[in-house]
């Protein structure tokens, strides 16, 4: 068997095109998540049982059922229920940020309860009200223990957005998967988006490290 990965070069424009998607799925992603996953970290740690309950059924119920049957019930399921068509490329936008807001709610709601109590007195006392005191001193710092672990996550986000290759979607490995398949180059292309794949997780992931370490340094 001969492996040539010149055809991953010859179809770089299409394979680029593929990575761009995959790179704003998961920018965008990323970004509703975190912001929709800081209220429900904060929701989930009201003292109103009903705020609460709400916020823990919807991260109990995204972080028990597997992403492709989220994929599928936003691609197929929701246009017959609403008879509204998104496609697969918007569909993809709304599942994942909706599903990662899940993930990343439980890594916030974990940095908040790791604000020393005597911290969140010491911002009442100085007469912030709750919600101020929430902006100003305990997401700051939340925010900054946890960068770390939200970074980590992103980069498992940036891998599962894979997954949308089953609904038809171009991203990279849908792009390359159309490329093998109509140039019958299946093993150069799998084994090209392969190294991609690998190149920027494991940049990511040293970047990461490198942080982790500056963080612990400013602790």
């Amino acid at each position: 068997m001969e492996i040539n990965l010149e055809n991953v070069w010859i179809s770089r424009d299409f394979i680029l095109e593929g990575l761009q998607y995959s790179l704003s799925l998961t920018g965008f992603a990323m970004l509703v998540g975190i912001t929709f996953g800081t209220f429900l970290a904060i929701a989930r740690l009201s003292h109103n049982r009903w705020i609460s309950g709400a916020a823990s059924t919807y991260v109990n119920l995204f972080r028990s059922i597997p992403l492709l049957l989220v994929i599928f019930w936003f691609y197929i399921l929701l246009p017959l229920i609403t008879g509204v068509q998104m496609g697969a490329d918007k569909s993809a936008y709304v599942t994942f940020a909706i599903f990662e807001a899940a993930y990343y709610c439980e890594i916030i709601r974990a940095g908040i309860q790791s604000i020393p109590k005597g911290q969140i007195n010491a911002g009442l006392a100085m007469g912030f009200t709750p919600a101020q005191n929430m902006r100003y001193v305990i997401l700051p710092q939340a925010f900054r223990n946890i960068l770390p672990l939200l970074l980590t996550q992103t980069i498992v986000l940036f891998q599962d957005t894979s997954l949308v290759y089953v609904v038809g979607a171009t991203d990279l490995l849908g792009a390359a998967d159309k490329v093998a398949h109509r140039d019958n180059t299946l093993v150069d292309m799998y084994i090209g988006v392969a190294i991609i794949y690998f190149t920027i997780s494991f940049s990511l992931s040293k970047a990461v490290k490198y942080l982790h370490g500056k963080i612990a340094i400013i602790r």
